[in-house]
């Protein structure tokens, strides 16, 4: 039978030099070697003279490890150096003065090589089982805002639209595996569509060379409602479903439909949401322009609000070059809201809620830093694990957040972990899966 002390009568000493803190770790360690990403940024990633331009490859493991262990500030990479915790990460761990340093050395051409590096991460890491393979692949555009405070840091010290003060990076999602497949930060009063078209040109790219080679399609709100957006999608054979922005013109269109038009649709409220469809010619001005499927779900206001004083109905409409059932491209549409899990895991799950330095190409750095320690762990999860949709603080816990200690006997290095693990069997399994991922050549 298990005996009970008393917490007041246990003494304590930091004294073991055989404990592994966050011996889970080793999860997403084996797959950044399996996928070659120190070699990929001391390849790519070149410093130049900068203070910080020795061992990169150690510098970024440091990191990452840091923000797949809940670091989201420099100072907390300092909790790998304790015990033989790197033993299992694959790197020397770098204390947080270094990687300060690292950080402030990052010009903006600097954070267009880590772009680069988490490029071919993406091709690897499909190659390895990830990806979505043949089959239609959906992306989900869209922009978030980082809070700051103070005036001391470049690109934040105006208020941006939300009145907030801070950055407003571009982040593109692939629905329904969460990997952010590419992020650029941009200042926080920057437009929420500034940017966008280049950025999305410069995704649909990149997922191609990942090795997607099914139907691509777009879904983003009315922030990235833009001709130059279009534009993009047009070109590059991309389908796209957009929210379109509200005028009175496009009003008066959407209560011309006729009332026999309009399909009921599940909502909370008995009869309240319907669907309709008609044609609209949107960016009517350009010389490309041509009608397109204009998709309207409306909404009856909750009875008692303030809007049930003045309206009807409230509409969303978006316009798309989809093919397809009504009701089914509407649904699919609605689940654009689903960017917001991955957006939520990169501030909650790793360290974007927080953006350290005052230089904005420090902050960018991070930013690509953070998206690369989130798609570890999803492909941690998708690739060995089994889990397709699952949240980086569950990870933590169950897995990368594991006590261990580290032995030798025999010429070999053990690991051992917690008995009774609830989740070892899984763990144990997962291990073997990633270590047998074929090195790159």
């Amino acid at each position: 039978m298990l005996t009970l002390e008393h917490p007041d009568r246990i003494q304590i000493a930091f004294d073991d030099t055989r404990m592994v803190n966050n011996a889970g770790l080793l999860f997403p360690a084996t797959l950044a070697l399996q996928l070659g990403l120190s070699q990929l940024v001391q390849e790519h990633l070149d410093l130049g003279d900068a203070p910080g331009r020795a061992n990169t490859g150690d510098k970024m493991l440091t990191l990452v490890a840091s923000a797949l262990a809940g670091g989201d500030c420099i100072d907390d990479a300092e909790a790998l150096s304790a015990g033989r915790t790197s033993s299992v990460l694959g790197c020397m761990v770098k204390a947080p003065s270094t990687l300060g340093t690292f950080l402030r050395s990052f010009q903006w051409g600097h954070v267009r090589q880590l772009d680069r590096v988490s490029r071919e991460m993406l091709v690897r890491a499909w190659a390895a089982g990830a990806g979505p393979g043949d089959g239609p692949l959906t992306i989900d555009l869209d922009s978030t805002i980082c809070e700051t405070y103070g005036l001391a840091k470049e690109g934040a010290r105006h208020h941006g639209y939300t009145g907030k003060r801070g950055y407003h990076p571009l982040l593109v999602v692939a629905a329904g595996i969460g990997d952010v497949l590419m992020s650029r930060l941009r200042e926080g009063r920057a437009n929420t569509a500034r940017g966008a078209a280049h950025f999305l040109r410069e995704t649909v790219g990149r997922v191609r060379h990942a090795g997607a080679k099914g139907q691509l399609t777009v879904r983003a709100d009315s922030g990235f409602y833009t001709h130059a957006v279009v534009a993009v999608c047009r070109k590059t054979k991309v389908r796209f479903s957009i929210t379109i922005h509200q005028r009175q013109s496009l009003r008066n269109l959407i209560e011309a439909i006729p009332e026999e038009d309009w399909t009921p649709i599940p909502y909370w409220m008995e009869s309240a949401a319907d669907v309709a469809e008609t044609t609209y010619v949107p960016f009517r001005s350009e010389p490309d322009a041509v009608p397109m499927r204009l998709i309207v779900r409306r909404v009856r206001p909750t009875p008692g609000s303030q809007l049930a004083l003045f309206a009807s109905y409230s509409y969303h409409g978006f316009i798309t070059d989809r093919d397809g059932d009504t009701l089914e491209l509407q649904a699919d549409h609605r689940r654009h809201a689903e960017v917001e899990n991955a957006i939520r895991d990169l501030k909650c799950g790793v360290g974007l809620n927080h953006l350290p330095s005052g230089r904005f190409a420090a902050k960018a750095a991070w930013l690509a830093i953070q998206v690369l320690a989130h798609n570890l762990a999803r492909w941690v999860a998708r690739i060995r694990l089994g889990e397709q949709l699952v949240t980086t603080k569950t990870i933590r816990r169950r897995f990368f957040s594991m006590a261990g200690q580290l032995t030798r006997s025999a010429r070999r290095l053990t690991l051992h972990l917690p008995r009774r693990w609830p989740w070892a069997e899984q763990a144990t399994l997962a291990l073997a899966r990633l270590r047998a991922i074929p090195l790159p050549a």
